[in-house]
This record gives C-alpha cells, sequence and structure tokens, in this order.
C-alpha cells in the first residue's frame, strides 16, 4: 500500500471534498470581497456579492482573475492582510511589464508545506531522504516550495539551486542524495555532464525523481528515468497561486492529484470562457480555497489540461490533472523560463539597423531546448562588413538577455526573407513535439 501523508484529507469522499470546497470558498469569497478593495470594485461592478455563493457551481457567476489583474495591482495591492502578517514574498520573471508579486503568511507557508509534503510522499520520499533540490531560490518559487516540504517531512534538504552542474554532480556523489528535483532538460543536461566527468547517473542510486517547470513529453521521462535508473514525477505550481505543490503525479504516473481542500479546479473553454466537463481538454482555472495572505480565485492559467475525477490506484480521491499539453496565450516555457514574443520584441525594437520582422525558432536538438531568433538586417548593415554585424548581433543577444533572462542564438538573416503574413504573423515556430 502506498504511504499517504495525510489520509484524513486525501482520502476524502467526493462528497466531503465538495461540502469542504463550498465551505472555504464562501469564506474566502468573503474575504476577498472585505479586504482586497480591487475584488470589492470588481465584483460591486457586475452585482454579485458573497452571499450569492450557495453551491459551488455559483463560483462560475464570478469574473476571472488575470495576470493583467495582478500587475495592475503591483506589488501589494491583492494582498488581504495588513502587510506585518506577510513574512514572505516571491514574483514570478516580469514576463510581460511588471512581475506577478505572491505574499505569503505564516500560515501560508506552512499550507504550502502541507501540500508540497503530499507531492513528496506521493513519489516515496520520506525522513530518512537526502533531497538534491536544483530548482532555484531566490525570488521563483520553485526551490522553496520543495524545501518547505522537506521540512514538514522530517527528509535533508540540500538547498544547491540551479546551475554549477559540476558541483552538482560531486554533490550527489559524496552526500548521497536519494532523491533530487530538476527541470526536465537540465536534468537530462546534468545525465550527460556526470558521464564525461566519469559517473554512471544510474548508479548514483536515487529513489525518485521529482520535475516540473517546463513542457514535457513522456519520451522525456523515459529518458530521464532510464539515465539515473529512477522513476520520475511531474509536480506542477504556479506563482500567482502559491507555488510548486498545487498538483503532484503519485506513483501511478497517471495524472498529477490536485490539493483540493485548498484549490478549487476548473476547465474552460479559452474562448467562450463556458465550463466544460470532466474528461474534457481545456484551460485550467484555479481558485485559492484557504489562503490568509493573498487569495486569488478563478485564476486563468492558460494551461492546457483536463480532469479525472476518478478513484486512483493509489488509493487517493483528489482528482487528476493531466500533464500540460500547450498553452491558451502564445507563452513559451524554454529551459523553466516563460518567454513571451512581445518580450522579445520589445528588445528588438532597442537595436538599429534591423528590420521589425523576427522569427522565434525553438528546438530540442540533444534534449535540451534550444532557441534562436532570426531577424532581417536593413539593407545597408546586410551589405556592410562582417565586423559590423557581428558588433549587432552581440548587442540584441544582450538585449534579448537582458530581458528574458535568457541568452539566445541570434541570427541575421537577408532583408524581406521572412515570410509575411496577410493575417497573424507566424512569429513562433516550436519545433519540439511537445504533444
Amino acid at each position: 500500500m502506498t504511504t499517504i501523508w495525510n489520509k484524513d484529507a486525501e482520502g476524502m469522499s467526493r462528497e466531503d471534498i465538495e461540502e469542504l470546497q463550498l465551505k472555504n470558498l464562501q469564506a474566502t469569497v468573503k474575504n476577498v470581497y472585505e479586504n482586497v478593495p480591487y475584488y470589492k470594485k470588481k465584483y460591486s461592478e457586475i452585482g454579485v456579492f458573497p452571499e450569492d455563493i450557495q453551491y459551488l457551481k455559483d463560483i462560475e457567476k464570478l469574473p476571472f482573475t488575470t495576470k493583467d489583474d495582478l500587475r495592475e495591482t503591483y506589488p501589494f495591492g491583492m494582498f488581504a492582510v495588513s502587510p506585518k502578517k506577510i513574512i514572505e514574498v516571491h514574483s514570478s520573471s516580469g514576463t510581460t511589464g511588471k512581475p506577478v508579486v505572491s505574499g505569503y503568511t505564516r500560515q501560508d507557508i506552512d499550507d504550502w508545506g502541507e501540500t508540497m509534503a503530499r507531492g513528496l510522499t506521493m513519489m516515496g520520499v520520506d525522513e530518512d531522504d537526502i533531497i538534491q533540490n536544483t530548482h532555484g531560490y531566490g525570488l521563483f518559487t520553485g526551490g522553496f516550495g520543495v524545501h518547505y516540504g522537506a521540512h514538514k517531512i522530517g527528509s535533508t534538504v540540500i538547498p544547491i539551486s540551479t546551475g554549477q552542474t559540476r558541483r552538482q554532480i560531486e554533490i550527489m556523489e559524496d552526500f548521497n542524495a536519494s532523491m533530487i528535483i530538476f527541470t526536465p532538460s537540465y536534468g537530462l543536461y546534468l545525465a550527460e555532464v556526470a558521464k564525461e566527468e566519469g559517473v554512471d547517473p544510474k548508479k548514483l542510486g536515487f529513489k525518485a525523481i521529482g520535475f516540473g517547470a517546463e513542457m514535457w513529453t513522456e519520451e522525456m521521462r523515459n529518458k530521464i528515468e532510464e539515465s539515473f535508473n529512477a522513476p520520475a514525477y511531474n509536480i506542477y505550481g504556479l506563482t500567482e497561486l502559491m507555488g510548486p505543490g498545487i498538483a503532484v503525479e503519485c506513483s501511478e504516473q497517471k495524472g498529477l492529484h490536485i490539493s483540493e481542500d485548498y484549490f478549487y479546479p476548473e476547465i474552460i473553454d479559452s474562448k467562450t470562457k463556458k465550463t466544460l466537463d470532466p474528461g474534457t481538454k481545456g484551460e485550467l482555472v484555479l481558485t485559492n480555497l484557504k489562503r490568509e495572505g493573498m487569495p486569488i480565485i478563478r485564476f486563468r492559467t492558460k494551461d492546457i489540461t483536463s480532469l479525472d475525477y476518478d478513484k486512483c490506484d493509489c488509493g487517493r480521491t483528489f482528482v487528476r490533472m493531466a500533464r500540460i499539453t500547450g498553452r491558451s496565450d502564445d507563452m513559451l516555457k524554454v529551459k523553466g523560463v516563460a518567454i513571451f514574443p512581445s518580450q522579445i520584441e520589445k528588445a528588438l525594437l532597442k537595436a538599429n539597423d534591423i528590420e521589425p520582422h523576427y522569427q522565434i525558432i525553438v528546438t530540442r536538438p540533444n534534449l535540451m531546448d534550444d532557441i534562436e531568433v532570426k531577424v532581417e538586417a536593413s539593407e545597408n548593415l546586410f551589405f556592410d562588413e562582417v565586423k559590423e554585424m557581428i558588433n549587432i548581433k552581440n548587442k540584441i543577444g544582450d538585449y534579448i538577455e537582458n530581458e528574458i533572462g535568457l541568452r539566445v542564438k541570434v541570427t541575421l538573416v537577408e532583408p524581406k526573407s521572412i515570410p509575411r503574413s496577410e493575417g497573424k504573423a507566424v512569429r513562433v515556430i516550436d519545433e519540439r513535439n511537445l504533444h
């Protein structure tokens, strides 16, 4: 029998789950109406009030919250408590304009640890384990979610964060880590570097791997499992709602269990915004049910998935979401970093001697994401000397890196060589085959 972290919560009947969700939803809606001016204004404008939430289905009367709403209230306008009760803040990378800020009370941090402890337990982690956490620490929520979950369980966590790849391999060997957390592309890179260093990743003795923060395929998972000779489990999270731990895969590897006592999931049609039936693919919408510091209601994640309410063979009753297979907007996830074409465009507009025609090409040649930006040189630059073209290329590379935090390959192409479109220009060509 699989170990379950919190049997009372994770084994509730569907009836009990829904009863608890309704109670928590009613309390949350009342809380934001009374304590978050932004929500009060929004709800009052459409004439919906806390007492209108009589059933779970009534959530559909409430408007959606989007990233734009959160940017509009930057930095602390969505907090539902006084600033002195907020003990920690995190932030997403400012993908388009202002970043999104997330605030946590002491109770929120405890709850975050609880949901992640459930997820780590699904992967077979217990207090005897040593977890090497290569997710980034800092404003990014990735590292901290795993960290708090590990603390809750009592396992040892190595907060090594991202990078220092050769040091990572040394630590895996010296500290006898039994579990590792990484993004899929970084995991494959670690396996590659380990071999270069004369270390067989299969013999490192990992019993489980947790991965997330970017798109992946089953082939990629198989490659990771084969490389490290250990099962790999997916972790899902969003800075806006909390961070990693919203949903995690169990030993069955047939979808990620959402902690439904903390989050209420819906699937909508991105175009009509209507709620879809269970099992139908659409955009995931999430609502915080217990959060104190910054409860978010009906947040449009833009992630495409479906929900399965059938009881899982692992014994847990929480709904499972399928792995994310796409986005309802034009965001790309490359090496765990969220990138919008508009950011690339913004960077290109700063450069001289180029035309405003570009293409972003994303590939995965050697299991690691590669991103290339093709941009048309102006007539005079194209016939200029090579040295000048190299300077411009480097400058564009710097502008883009400054905007998205990643170094990309910049290719200058002949004027008028990028296809023109009568309709919406095809700016992004994603050749990674992530479906």
